[in-house]
Order: structure tokens, then sequence, then C-alpha cells
């Protein structure tokens, strides 16, 4: 393009050349000397430079895509001429329509408006969606898998495939059932290599022949969760509700709304910081110099204290050698031995009497013995309950907690007549998924996170010529 442009100029200076596409002031223009631009610059590039050609081809290549699917110029020739050889007969126009695609009054039958507007008018392919087709250590395995073949070309066997190779087989036998021993008068005689015909359900023949299946746990055949498949929503989430129903529903989602900015709520107050247990100067002052100013005088006092009770020690510790050494004497002995006796009738008595006190009780201990078991019976019905609910919620099966989805409603406002003006909401995929795992048929998951091990690194190069 450029090379075209310059041959232009060229040709344009040279005597005796005619300009047919002269236009009004064409003289004047030609008199005046073309600025001179610097073209080294990068802000001149886009700003002086005319690129019409160059949006005009591009344009007309993007409408060719649109409407053929690629290039004309790529195209063969049979996809864009075909033998015109006059209009057909009418006996052979009638043979050529298919016969489903008529009416009953033999009229070919014409597409309805609404598909040819929803017909797909360009011929351009979908963009590809690049995060349907990552998945995790794809680099690695495909290093993994480029090495195994370079390895098979060369005819090398891995290690891991060798050690395959050279396992023995091992001939598994099947385990025999528990059967009677044969010394035992009373069991029953089968033969089964006998001619007669063998019963096979009989549970011996099953047995002996080792055809008896495995007897199938009962926990199998319970259901993880009692949730039915598909949850029918409120009669408030119609596309044309009555208008209690939807204020009911309208309430219940207010209640998840304001469950959720509770727990919120609850959260900030306990990271709020109190203003009152902050360290200011003054605090920060009285906590260095605590201990300082008292020290000496609080050493003083403590001297003091102990010259003055050092002799008072002296003599309680004297007294206190002389207690000690004392001996009980034989009076002192049967005085304690007797009043232990003592304490102990009276223990006694005191339990005889309320046994004999607990007779006359009897009404009152009867009354409190069935409130107990009244009690017990109201706490099983209560462990039964919550047992029966569990059953409906979401188990934890994995790390991740169930979180449900947000209730799909619609305001007053909001509200649409007819099914052709109701707005989409939700997904129909993601409610699947969901109900997967409030069923407890697959764990809570998150989408992997594809992080990048290296950082890109940008560098912007200062010379023009280096941009690329």
């Amino acid at each position: 393009m450029a090379a075209r442009r310059r041959l232009k100029r060229v040709v344009a200076s040279q005597p005796g050349f005619i300009n047919l596409k002269s236009a009004p002031g064409a003289e004047g223009s030609a008199s005046t000397r073309r600025k001179r631009l610097n073209k080294n610059k990068k802000k001149n590039w886009n700003k002086h430079i005319d690129i019409d050609d160059v949006d005009e081809f591009l344009e007309d290549v993007r409408h060719q895509q649109r409407t053929t699917g690629g290039l004309l110029s790529e195209k063969p020739d049979d996809s864009l001429f075909f033998l015109d050889v006059g209009q057909p007969k009418k006996a052979e126009q009638k043979e050529a329509e298919p016969a489903a695609g008529r009416t009953r009054k033999g009229r070919a039958q014409r597409p309805l408006r609404i598909d040819l507007i929803l017909q797909h008018d360009s011929l351009v392919p979908a963009p590809k969606d690049v995060l349907a087709h990552q998945q995790p250590n794809a680099k690695k395995l495909r290093r993994i898998a480029q090495k195994a073949e370079q390895l098979a070309a060369r005819g090398v066997v891995p290690r891991r495939q060798k050690l395959l190779l050279n396992r023995r087989t091992v001939t598994r036998t099947t385990r025999k059932s528990v059967t009677e021993a044969n010394n035992n008068p009373d069991r029953e005689y089968y033969d089964i290599w006998g001619q007669e015909a063998k019963d096979p359900a009989d549970p011996w023949y099953l047995q002996q022949t080792g055809k008896k299946r495995v007897k199938r746990p009962e926990k199998l055949n319970e259901k993880p969760s009692v949730l039915p498949a598909v949850e029918v929503i409120a009669p408030g989430g119609s596309y044309n509700p009555d208008f209690l129903s939807h204020q009911a529903l309208l309430k219940e989602a207010h209640e998840v709304e304001v469950k959720k900015q509770k727990a919120e709520d609850k959260i900030v107050r306990q990271l709020a910081v109190n203003k009152d247990d902050t360290a200011t100067e003054e605090t920060i002052l009285r906590e260095q110099v605590e201990g300082l100013v008292e020290e000496e005088e609080e050493e003083e006092e403590e001297d003091d204290e102990d010259e003055a009770a050092a002799p008072d020690e002296e003599e309680g510790a004297a007294v206190g050698a002389i207690t000690l050494s004392v001996k009980k004497t034989e009076r002192q002995r049967k005085k304690e031995r007797a009043d232990k006796v003592k304490e102990q009738r009276r223990q006694a008595n005191r339990h005889r009497s309320d046994q004999r006190q607990q007779l006359f009780q009897l009404r009152s201990i009867k009354t409190s013995i069935k409130q107990q078991e009244q009690d017990t019976k109201d706490k099983q019905k209560i462990r039964k309950d919550n047992q029966e609910a569990e059953k409906a919620q979401p188990r934890r099966l994995g790390k991740l907690k169930f979180k449900a989805q947000d209730m799909e409603v619609q305001l007053s406002d909001e509200l649409a007549g007819s099914l052709r003006q109701l707005k989409p909401e939700g997904s129909v995929l993601k409610d699947r998924f969901k109900s997967l795992q409030k069923r407890n048929l697959i764990e809570p998951r998150e989408r992997a996170k594809f992080k990048r091990r290296l950082k890109v690194k940008y560098q912007e190069k200062r010379a023009f010529r280096e941009i690329t």
C-alpha cells in the first residue's frame, strides 16, 4: 500500500502528467507544499495517515464471511455459478416437489415469519470457549504423553509396564460357602450330578454350585434424601400470581435477606474496635513510669516490717515446736473415739428416719417418676422429629458446606402480565446442579482455579522498530 502511494506521487511529479480526477481548488492545493511529517514518532502514525482503504477492505472481508462463510476468491466455481437451462416443465416440477412439503391445495408450504426472524443469518462460526477446554495439569500431561510416544518409537518399554508384563498371573480361587459337616446324620443328601431336574431357586443347590448371590445390604435400597428430584416453586413464583401468594413469597425472601444481614452485622460487631481500649500518649507514659517512683519507699517499708517481725517469728517458732512435741493422753484418745461413735450413730438414726419419712411421700414420688418418664418420652419424640427433619437437609459430604441457591422472585413492579413479556431468571443447569448437591448425590464443589505459576513480564520498547 505504501509502495503504491509512493508510485503515484512519483508519477504525478513527472512533467506532462494530467490528473483526470481533479477537484475544485486543486490548483491552489497543488501550489502549496505538502506538510512534511516525521513518521518515526508514534503519535503521528494514526493521526496523519489515511487508512480508509484498509478499513474498506476489512469491512468487505467481514461482509463476505457473514454472507458466504468465507472469501469469494477462495470459493470454488461450482458454489458461485450454476447452469441456467430454462424453466422446468410442470410435470417435472410437480415430481420434484416433496410430498411432505405440500399442503392440501397442492401449494408448497412456506416457513413461518417467526422462524425466519429467529433464523441465524451469519455464517461466521461461534467463538471458541477457552474455559471449556481447560483442564488441570494439561501441560504436564501433554509432556508425559509426548515422552511416552518418543519412548515407544524407539522401542523402549517403561519400567511400570515392564513390571506389569513380568507379573505372574495368579489364579484366584473362589471362596467356598460354608456348608454343613459331612458326618452330620441330619444333613440332606443332594446329588448335583443326578439326572433329575434341578430347581434353580433352591438355596441348597445355589450354595453347592456357588451361584448364590451376595445378599444386598438394606442400606443400598434407601435413598440418600427424601427430597423430590424436581421441587415445585411456590404459587407466588408464577408469571401472573395472585396478590396474597405473591406477598407470601416476598415475605419469605425478605426473611432470608434479613437473616443474611444479621449474620454480616454480627461479624462486623465482633471485628469492631473499641475506641476506649486504644492506647494514647498518656496511657503509654503512665505504663512506662509505673513502679519507678514508689519502688524505693516500698523497699524501706518492707525492711522495717521484716525487722519488727523477726523476734515475733522466733517466739512463735519456739511455741510451735513445744506444741508439736506434746503427745495426746489416753483420756483424749478415748474422748475422740466416743465422739466418732456418737457421730456414726447420729448419721444412722437420721438415715432411718429419712427412710420412714419416705413412706409418707410415696404419692409425690410416684408423681415425680411419672413426670420423669413423660419428659423422657417427650425428649425421644423431639429427637426422632429432629432425625426425620435431618433427612430432608443436605449432609456434610466434603470440606465445603452446602449453600442454598438464591430465591428467584420478582418484585411487584417487575411482574409481567403475559409469557411474552416475562423476563427469564436463573439457569436450568445451575438449578439441577444444586438439586444434586441438596439430595446428597454429589458433594458441594467449586470450579477449579487455574493459577499461573510464573508471572508474565511486560516490557515496553522505546524504539518503534522493535515493537511487535
